[in-house]
């Protein structure tokens, strides 16, 4: 019988964990790198401490939102799904996680280094509610501070030579790690070339996606299975979880960029709307929009002004008639299907420290597949019926991932 696993608790168990070994990192790399006292170096790492929830604009210590911390999270749960039999520490010391602790803190910085360049290349202003880096600090800043978190992120990942880990492993960690940063980047790159494209296929976005976002999950979960066993099945298996995990997870914060409120996302409410950027609801609707409002749709995603509120309006109404928001929950959902199919592979030991781990995964699904808004009964089998080309789609997309 599984045990639901509260997603506040699934957020909240490692946050402490990683948030200490992330400063100290932070911390130990500048002391060693630039122990001389440089006033300009400390409002580099001033301004690296704000965009990581640690200071405020002055750089004032501060607790804020430093974010949900999914890929660490994912890479610690998969090791000790993948490993966990090989300990006997209990989970609540959490010192069997010393091993992975480096790799974690290297897959968030490197998150946080994609963050800072895909809010000054989306023109964000907030994030996590309050202003951006380059918002404060401005855009030069920003893209040089963004390109010191990748550094310390690989300098980080170089740590776990320090707890042991085999040089041979490292290397082979290391190859992952900067094939995932590379496709991360090259995922950027189509995503903002579909803000200016005029036609966009559903492949294209299915291939833009599993870049920009997929990748990097599946390589947090890909880097824990490795350090926690050398069974080639398992590692894939954990690998696809993270893959399909990062789509479904995408396509959320697709569903949250156009229909959540400031509150929610800590964003601009229909921010995706206003810089036009061509999500699936928005890929969906000009699929089965009538022929009036396909063309409209069409104009206004090609059009060089800045879009009007009441443009803004008639897009959302056009999303509602097309159902393209429930469109979009399935698909989420038929992603979340196929990471728990990916789950099953995982063997489950008998040692409740793997266990828990494995079903603090299934948590995770459970936490992206929620739905945001409550589909209508009448709608899903149309939306079902509509779903089944991306599906085709997607199986062809899947074969090809490794």
């Amino acid at each position: 019988m599984s045990v639901r696993v509260p997603t506040t608790y699934l957020f909240t168990r490692y946050v402490e964990l990683l948030q200490n070994a992330l400063q100290r990192e932070v911390a130990r790399l500048r002391m060693h790198f630039s122990s001389l006292a440089i006033p300009e170096l400390d409002s580099f790492y001033g301004q690296l401490g704000y965009h990581l929830g640690w200071l405020d604009a002055h750089f004032v210590p501060v607790q804020h939102n430093t974010g949900k911390l999914l890929r660490p999270t994912l890479l610690l749960l998969a090791y000790e799904a993948a490993g966990a039999c090989e300990t006997t520490s209990k989970r609540e010391e959490k010192t069997h996680l010393d091993r992975a602790l480096p790799a974690a803190v290297a897959i968030e910085l490197l998150h946080n280094f994609t963050l800072i360049h895909d809010d000054i290349e989306d023109g964000d202003r907030e994030r996590r509610s309050r202003p951006t880096a380059w918002a404060v600090f401005g855009i030069p800043q920003a893209i040089n501070l963004g390109d010191g978190l990748a550094s310390l992120s690989r300098l980080a990942l170089f740590t776990l030579l320090d707890k042991g880990v085999d040089a041979d492993l490292v290397a082979r960690l290391g190859y992952c790690f900067d094939r995932a940063t590379l496709t991360v980047i090259e995922g950027q790159h189509m995503d903002i070339c579909f803000e200016t494209q005029e036609q966009v296929t559903v492949p294209h976005y299915l291939e833009m996606i599993t870049r920009k976002t997929a990748a990097l999950l599946a390589c947090a979960a890909e880097m824990g299975a490795r350090l926690g066993c050398s069974d080639e099945p398992t590692i894939k298996a954990l690998h696809q979880f993270g893959w399909h995990l990062g789509t479904a997870f995408q396509v959320r914060d697709d569903l949250l960029g156009i229909w959540a409120t400031q509150a929610e996302s800590g964003k601009t409410p229909a921010g995706d709307v206003f810089r036009r950027k061509k999500t699936l609801p928005v890929l969906h609707a000009i699929q089965h929009a009538s022929p009036q409002d396909h063309a409209w749709l069409r104009t206004f995603y090609s059009q060089q002004e800045a879009p009007r509120s009441e443009q803004v309006g008639q897009v959302l109404s056009i999303l509602e008639h097309t159902r393209s928001r429930e469109y979009c929950q399935h698909f989420l959902t038929e992603h979340c299907l196929l990471a728990r199919d990916a789950l099953r592979w995982v063997p489950t030991p008998d040692v409740p420290l793997a266990q828990e781990a494995i079903a603090d995964l299934g948590a995770l699904i459970e936490y992206v597949s929620q739905e945001l808004w409550p589909m209508k009964a009448g709608d899903r089998a149309a939306v079902q019926e509509q779903a089944l080309p991306l599906n085709a789609e997607l199986d062809c997309r899947e074969k090809d991932d490794r």
